[in-house]
């Protein structure tokens, strides 16, 4: 095991986790002791999510921490996060919950789960234009398996309040 946390922040679509993601790197800027993971997603870049976008051809020559395959993308946490584990900082990403077992294996880790109710998930979706209505529904409809979450966190008010929560679950 890693003497630093990896902590893994899962949810659903349109929970806001890369809002949050984003409220918490402005608050804790400066700190030396957390990192903010950048994912590599072969998806390109929009003003919606902070990721490195790349060709599926640049994602297979690249080595990660932990990657993923989701919705006929790939999703990837950069390798060199685990030198900032062997350092013992605490490393936030964004990731899947299908990668918790193999995560929690690997290293210290702490699941958040960011959610919201459904309605909110919804309006939230449809703002962002990345999906029609019938792509909304159907990921709105889809059954997910449980997180394993040690913290949940339900994120259906001002960007402030969830992003306090969200700062006081990662410095727990």
């Amino acid at each position: 095991m890693s003497a630093g946390r990896l902590i893994l922040v899962v949810g659903p679509s349109g929970a806001g986790k890369d809002t949050l993601l984003g409220f918490a790197r402005d608050t804790l800027r400066g700190r030396d002791d957390i990192v903010f993971a950048r994912r590599v997603i072969t998806r390109p870049a929009d003003a919606t999510e902070d990721h490195e976008a790349v060709s599926e051809a640049e994602f297979s020559s690249r080595d990660y921490l932990l990657s993923w395959q989701a919705h006929g993308l790939s999703y990837g946490i950069p390798a060199a996060c685990e030198a900032d584990l062997a350092a013992g900082r605490t490393v936030v990403a964004n990731v899947s919950r299908r990668i918790i077992p193999a995560a929690r294996a690997r290293f210290n880790c702490v699941v958040v789960e960011i959610t919201a109710p459904p309605a909110v998930l919804a309006a939230r979706l449809a703002a962002r234009g990345r999906e029609s209505a019938a792509d909304i529904e159907a990921r709105l409809a889809r059954q997910v398996g449980a997180s394993e979450a040690d913290v949940v966190l339900v994120n259906d008010g001002p960007v402030e309040t969830g992003g306090r929560r969200f700062v006081d679950a990662l410095l727990f």
